[in-house]
């Protein structure tokens, strides 16, 4: 690693020259089978067509304008994203942190014009929202906070898929104006709750007036088996957001929101000199149109289930591992002990994997695997961990 970069990663020893699908190549000419997708990113795999044509034919005509002017594709891109998920307003910035504090900062002035005075926003233990002050606030891991206090205030925490939390915090307080809270938990271990929670989180937040805050920034973009983790309880939040497999890896976020929340914010209020410039809703528009045209949502399910159910025949009970779970192409298996080197292994035989929450290897592959290539995941990481915990069951 070279001096000038600031240590914030510590990257493995690869270098990767380009991308086909769903590989990489690397400097010295290896090829890698990519199970992470960039940290869930490039859902439709690397170098995809679409993608490729949309930017090269925007870059050549105009990148940039600010937000001062009206900008035709974005104003296209929020139509095609409200219409796929049922939202009434978009907000586009360059991440899923800076979307996050867009939502963040709307539930806080919702508060206000409330007559809320320290308007306070639930959070969930083990979640993650990013790394900016306020979103590592409200991320549920103390191990990202250490070192940045103070951190920022009007925060509540309460365990991950425990309604019965929800329901003290109700009655303890009266200034909550939202609940910010991820379908599924991604950094915290792909952890899927009871098929209730959700449901039973509007129903809570319509009883007591607070926004419903969904991040579906790694479960969002057809991840899951739909076009955003919520779709499979049949709810709706009032305020979303979206970054990752939004632009394929080009850096665009989205904040989304509808009812009384898609008015909120008036000019002035809130802005991105980037966000949602040509060039990056150029390449979300092609996005969006290619999970829809090839029904990459639905496609992701079935592999899902199908990863899902050959990992499980592998390792579900074995010695060693906790669970095997997952959404669509969100996987996760859950070991007793830490298993970084798991990462490092997988390299080895050509496998791009992660581990997160320390004890789970986390599987993002592109939505646009073959049954095969899904295959070959399941079996090398299954015998990766089958080794890990000792050997044949």
């Amino acid at each position: 690693m070279v001096d000038t970069l600031m240590t914030t990663y510590k990257p493995l020893p690869v270098t990767f020259s380009h991308g086909e699908g769903p590989y990489l190549y690397a400097t010295d000419g290896r090829r890698y089978l990519d199970a992470l997708s960039g940290i869930a990113v490039c859902g439709l795999g690397h170098a995809h067509p679409a993608v490729s044509e949309a930017l090269c034919k925007q870059a050549g005509r105009l990148l940039h304008t600010s937000n001062l002017y009206r900008i035709k594709l974005q104003e296209q891109l929020a139509d095609e994203l409200c219409r796929v998920a049922g939202m009434e307003r978009a907000f586009f910035c360059n991440s899923g942190a800076e979307a996050n504090e867009a939502a963040l900062k709307l539930a806080r002035l919702s508060g206000h014009r409330r007559g809320i005075d320290n308007p306070r926003i639930i959070v969930t233990e083990g979640s993650f929202h990013g790394r900016t002050l306020a979103t590592l606030t409200a991320t549920g891991n103390r191990k990202i906070q250490a070192g940045f206090e103070p951190l920022v205030q009007g925060f509540l925490r309460a365990p991950y898929d425990d309604l019965e939390a929800l329901k003290r915090i109700a009655h303890n307080s009266r200034d909550v104006v939202a609940l910010l809270v991820e379908p599924i938990t991604g950094e915290g271990g792909i952890r899927v709750p009871a098929g209730d929670y959700l449901p039973q989180l509007r129903e809570l937040c319509d009883q007591h007036g607070w926004l419903l805050m969904l991040d579906e920034i790694q479960t969002g973009m057809g991840r899951t088996g739909r076009w955003f983790a919520h779709q499979h309880a049949g709810i709706q939040p009032d305020v979303m957001t979206l970054a990752k497999g939004l632009g394929n890896g080009v850096p665009i976020g989205a904040c989304l929101a509808r009812g009384a929340a898609a008015g909120v914010f008036q000019p002035g209020n809130h802005g991105s000199t980037f966000g949602g410039n040509p060039l990056a809703a150029s390449a979300a528009l092609a996005v969006v149109h290619t999970i829809e045209q090839q029904r990459l949502d639905a496609r992701a399910g079935e592999l899902g289930e199908r990863m899902l159910q050959g990992l499980r025949a592998r390792l579900q009970g074995r010695s060693g591992v906790v669970a095997v779970r997952g959404c669509g192409l969100m996987l996760g298996i859950e070991l007793e002990r830490p298993c970084a080197e798991l990462v490092t292994q997988a390299l080895e035989r050509d496998l791009l994997i992660n581990v997160t929450a320390e004890k789970v290897v986390r599987l993002l592959p592109p939505l646009i695997i073959s049954d095969e290539q899904a295959d070959t995941i399941v079996a090398e990481v299954s015998d990766l961990i089958e080794q890990f915990t000792g050997g044949p069951a």
